[in-house]
């Protein structure tokens, strides 16, 4: 990886590293992508892999599962703006390792933590912590993607346990995930949502198709089928009929972190385009630098990535359980996604031919950047949940 933009932002009590715990997070992370995971980024992304082996180093070596979560459950007892550090750091070598990073911590190991009991806490916590199991969440339907409250998989009350049946679509680690938080209706016709804790081992559960993706590539995405899967009474997470509580608590903190992610792309992509326009290129006898279509590129890109960054951060140190931030979370996730896309192109551009190859890895950034917009839902949702939430500040109460 080339020199940084952002090498010395290592000190704690800034908006970026708000202790030296954040500052030293920051610092073993950059270190792992360094030494482990740009190696392997190029060679995953080809293959379509995902590297499950250095994944569960995280776990086992860094201790990088569960920063959310008290230490008396095994975790770092660390907040949203921990979870940030490590998706942006991440982000900057492999946005799709990243993204089953993601997947695992985020949609699995926090929502579970926040929704479950100390029981269901106790019981799988430990294994999705230390790296030895895999989790992952089922929302998205073949049929329903944003519209989460018209998904059809049902799950039917029979006397000490649920009777599940169902699909869901694009599911990230759904191919190796051992544990799933799982949304369901209890009736079909009704809108309301119920979640569950389930293990892949559970006769009824099945994998289908790994899903051909643009970018991302290194990340496995697929879809999991349930027909007549018998999952325990004490599987259910919190109350019937609640899951959607705290399907959208969760997916604040996953939005943030998709931002994040957008962040890293972009932070790498600058890095990048810096480096070729200062450094290794020159265009009618001066560096590339020098010429005024390339300057307005990368003091955009720069500006452009600077503000972003700043939103997310600052969104993040207000993230709590407790507290909803949809406003902020929706306008960090719309603001960063849409920039690291036009960041990445820009490098591509400033790149030239270059850029377009696979020697430098701009394309693949861009093409990982993309999907960052869809994910968590789209950014037209997003647009749509600000104008919502402006909506109800500004109308007048009765």
């Amino acid at each position: 990886m080339p020199a940084t933009i952002t090498d010395r932002e290592t000190q704690p009590h800034d908006l970026f590293n708000p202790t030296e715990a954040h500052a030293a997070l920051r610092d073993m992370v950059e270190k792992f992508s360094l030494s482990s995971l740009e190696a392997q980024a190029t060679d995953f992304d080809e293959r379509e892999e995902f590297n499950v082996d250095l994944f569960r180093r995280l776990g086992s070596e860094l201790g990088l599962f569960g920063l959310t979560v008290p230490e008396e459950f095994g975790g770092s007892g660390m907040d949203a703006v921990a979870e940030v550090i490590v998706h942006e750091e991440l982000s900057r070598t492999d946005p799709a390792f990243t993204l089953s990073y993601l997947a695992h911590e985020i949609l699995f190991v926090n929502n579970l933590y926040v929704s479950a009991t100390d029981r269901q806490r106790r019981k799988y916590l430990p294994g999705v912590i230390d790296g030895t199991k895999i989790g992952a969440m089922g929302m998205t339907e073949p049929g329903v993607g944003t519209d989460v409250l018209g998904m059809t998989t049902v799950a039917t009350k029979k006397s000490d346990r649920y009777i599940i049946n169902g699909a869901k679509q694009f599911i990230t680690n759904g191919d190796c995930a051992d544990y799933v938080v799982l949304y369901a209706k209890l009736d079909a016709n009704q809108k309301d949502i119920t979640s569950f804790v389930v293990e892949s081992a559970y006769p009824g559960f099945s994998v289908g198709k790994k899903e051909q993706k643009m970018g991302m590539k290194a990340s496995s995405t697929c879809v999991l089928y349930f027909e007549d899967m018998e999952v325990p009474a004490e599987n259910l997470l919190s109350e019937e009929n609640r899951g959607v509580v705290s399907m959208m608590r969760n997916l604040e903190i996953e939005r943030v972190t998709l931002a994040a992610q957008s962040v890293g792309i972009a932070r790498r992509c600058i890095d990048e385009m810096a480096k070729y326009a200062i450094v290794d290129r020159q265009a009618f006898g001066r560096s590339l630098v020098d010429h005024g279509q390339i300057q307005r590129l990368l003091a955009e890109s720069y500006a452009d990535y600077a503000a972003a960054r700043a939103l997310v951060y600052q969104v993040a140190a207000q993230l709590h359980p407790n507290a909803r931030n949809s406003l902020g979370a929706a306008s960090a996730k719309l603001v960063a996604t849409n920039m690291a896309e036009r960041v990445a192109r820009n490098a591509i551009q400033v790149l030239g031919g270059y850029g377009y190859i696979r020697e430098y890895p701009v394309e693949r950034l861009l093409r990982d950047a993309i999907l960052l917009s869809i994910g968590g839902g789209t950014n037209e949702a997003m647009q749509k949940n600000i104008a919502a939430d402006l909506k109800k500040q500004f109308t007048p109460k009765n």
